[in-house]
């Protein structure tokens, strides 16, 4: 019968074994070696519906990947579809917006709409798929500014679990609209999305460092800056571990830096005066904050552009005070004692991400007003340490944690638990009302259920 796909489909088909399956499953985070049943690579809408009648026929559940960032769980059976071969991009400067084929990544949407003095509301990382990062919510340098990237969503294109091609928008299947902003799985497979770009050809921001003997000081300034901080402006501060090895640059290798990042899309000479506190609160090891065109903003928070194993962690915190501060330097600080974590970030949000869109969306998170996420890079301690210490954070810092998570936040571990608190009970029951309705047989799957 897989021979029967490979002729319905315009793209390869790997079963395991087959020269090519390791590298079509591979995903971003090289810790899960995925190992489907099947492998099918997508190339145009007809392949994914074609490989989702096939999954129903034979039984097989579908998992999707484009770039392959949100894999936080190895897929050890069904129908895993990749969809990155879908790379249609097209810009309409006049009506402001993008659409978007799901395996094209941000950095194309970024600089293809920067040719018209407009931008899309990213992430950080510029080269992760806008489709797949855009479902769960999506909190980037701009966040208090702008809001959620799935704010800015108009339409989507969809192959339901039933394998039917189907728009939805505000006017056309306005519920299954409002989940997948937001809703992340379970709705079938986007093959294609339309969003609202922004007037955007240059922001104030970048980063500043600080070495260890004022990593404190500066932490401490920044929680008590951040309770009055202009909604203009998005702000984190990251504390990382850099090795010593030859490819991290000489005046960060073998040091614990604080990272502060900053970004105000806005005049350079005001964004001065927004961060002159800050720069002034402890002495700056190192200084990168300036005018950055829109085509740049990936510099400020410098994200991994190659794949890695990785362990992460991220929970939404209803506050921060310097109690959380105390805690956050336990957890993975210079005197925490051998964290396993390398790198640990608290990222202010609240502003324009607690204003709900016209009609409302799915995305969990909008009542916190800040996200913290906890790295380890150490294969060795995925198993043991980093689930331990993970543990202790949520233990520790149970008072600040919201009791709401985001699906593009929580990371690992994968429990049901964890999965249920990335949306409000509401959202939760009126979410699988929709998926039982574009997907009966839950075939379409997230990385919980895998």
């Amino acid at each position: 019968m897989t021979s029967n796909l490979a002729d319905r489909v315009r793209g390869p088909v790997y079963e395991p074994g087959d020269d090519g399956f390791a590298a079509e499953a591979a995903g971003f985070n090289l810790s899960f070696a995925h190992r489907p049943d099947l492998v099918v690579t997508a190339t145009a809408v007809d392949d994914v519906v074609e490989a989702v009648r096939f999954a129903r026929a034979t039984g097989l559940r579908v998992s999707v990947q484009s770039t392959g960032h949100g894999s936080d769980a190895r897929i050890d059976t069904g129908l895993l579809l990749t969809t990155g071969r879908l790379d249609h991009l097209r810009v309409d400067p006049a009506a402001r917006t993008a659409t978007i084929g799901a395996g094209v990544r941000w950095t194309s949407v970024v600089n293809a709409a920067a040719a018209y003095g407009l931008a899309p509301v990213t992430g950080s990382s510029p080269l992760v798929g806008a489709v797949g990062y855009l479902l769960g919510g999506g909190v980037g340098p701009l966040a208090r500014s702008h809001g959620f990237s799935s704010d800015y969503a108009t339409g989507f294109t969809v192959v339901t679990g039933e394998g039917e091609v189907i728009e939805a928008d505000a006017g056309t299947n306005p519920d299954l609209f409002w989940a997948l902003r937001g809703g992340k799985f379970g709705l079938g497979v986007v093959t294609e999305m339309r969003v609202r770009l922004i007037e955007l050809t240059s922001v104030y921001g970048g980063s500043f460092f600080v070495d260890t003997p004022d990593i404190e000081r500066m932490l401490r300034a920044w929680i008590d800056w951040t309770a009055g901080a202009d909604e203009r402006v998005t702000t984190s501060v990251a504390l990382i571990a850099y090795p010593p090895l030859p490819q991290v640059p000489e005046p960060m290798r073998g040091k614990l830096l604080l990272s502060v990042r900053f970004a105000f899309p806005g005049d350079t000479a005001e964004g001065e005066r927004l961060v002159a506190p800050l720069r002034a609160a402890a002495p700056v090891y190192l200084d990168m904050l300036g005018e950055l065109p829109a085509t740049e903003l990936g510099r400020i928070h410098n994200d991994p552009t190659d794949p890695t194993p990785a362990y992460g962690h991220g929970t939404m915190l209803d506050r921060l005070d310097q109690g959380l501060g105390t805690a956050f330097l336990e957890a993975i600080g210079a005197d925490s004692g051998g964290s396993p974590f390398f790198s640990g970030e608290l990222r202010q949000i609240g502003a324009a991400t607690r204003r709900d869109v016209p009609g409302g969306s799915a995305v969990g998170g909008r009542e916190s007003d800040f996200v913290c996420a906890l790295i380890s890079a150490q294969p060795e301690l995925f198993a043991t340490a980093a689930p331990a210490a993970a543990a202790r954070w949520d233990s520790t810092a149970a008072p600040w944690i919201s009791e709401v998570n985001n699906a593009n936040v929580v990371s690992q571990p994968i429990t049901p638990e964890r999965v249920a608190a990335c949306w409000p009970d509401d959202i939760r029951e009126r979410l699988g009302q929709v998926r039982r309705r574009y997907d009966p047989d839950r075939l379409t799957v997230g990385w919980w259920q895998r």
